[in-house]
């Protein structure tokens, strides 16, 4: 009989345990769940905001702030915010050329060009390509960071396709060409502008704007070596896809 009720007593401490782990479980799952929507809610108010405002900052510049702020003399960003309709058409088209030749037509994403990465990455054994659209880099520069990752890129791709049902092509394209980074510091296409020609964005030849768009691959390697070879031949293949693209109006 005393084996029995220490059994029950056994019994009734572990039923009590596995409920007690289980209320915990839920408790914590509800409240990663809470966080996770109130950063996606989060977000998505501030994809709204950008519809009708310029953002302060991003991401990304506030990340490069960080790295400038920590160099001996610290330096400071880079960037002038410039309207739509002040920015060369060249600039536009070579961006669009450079980056996403699909762009006016698409829904923020290029699911092909996805399917290519990720068959590309397998293949590789590493992350190296994304398969990113115009509106997917500008969701990674607004909120995310440039660690390679499918959990990144799937936020990437849920931001984007927000960006394209709030927002029209020509402000997603006035977005991305003012915060996109053009060199150590510089982010911007008027700051890009006058950093390596001494002009406006506005005055941009297509050459000047094909040259900066072969550069944003990797833009602070091509600040430090601007006669590269591939940069000369990727702006001869930009220019001659330029007259072919759609520029949202």
């Amino acid at each position: 009989m005393a084996r029995q009720k220490k059994a029950k007593i056994f019994l009734r401490r572990g039923s009590f345990a596995s409920r007690s782990v289980w209320w915990w479980f839920k408790r914590a799952f509800l409240l990663l769940f809470g966080l996770f929507f109130l950063y996606q809610l989060t977000i998505a108010t501030q994809v709204v905001w950008f519809r009708w405002f310029d953002p302060q900052s991003t991401a990304f510049i506030d990340a490069e702030r960080r790295r400038l702020a920590t160099l001996d003399p610290p330096q400071q960003i880079n960037q002038r915010w410039v309207n739509y309709q002040d920015i060369s058409v060249n600039a536009k088209r070579a961006v669009i050329s450079a980056e996403d030749t699909g762009f006016v037509d698409h829904a923020g994403i290029e699911w092909e060009a996805i399917e290519r990465a990720m068959l590309a990455n397998a293949e590789s054994g590493s992350i190296r390509f994304g398969g990113s659209t115009i509106t997917m880099q500008l969701a990674k520069n607004l909120f995310l960071s440039s660690d390679r990752s499918y959990v990144r890129k799937a936020q990437e791709i849920a931001i984007a396709l927000l960006i394209d049902v709030v927002m029209d092509k020509p402000r997603i394209l006035e977005l991305y060409l003012n915060v996109a980074e053009w060199g150590a510091g510089v982010f911007g296409i008027e700051a890009a502008a006058q950093h390596y020609f001494g002009r406006s964005a506005s005055r941009l030849t297509a050459r000047q704007a094909a040259w900066l768009a072969a550069i944003l691959p990797s833009p602070k390697r091509y600040d430090l070596n601007r006669q590269s070879r591939w940069v000369d031949r990727r702006t001869g293949i930009i220019m001659r896809r330029m007259p072919q693209v759609a520029v949202p109006e």
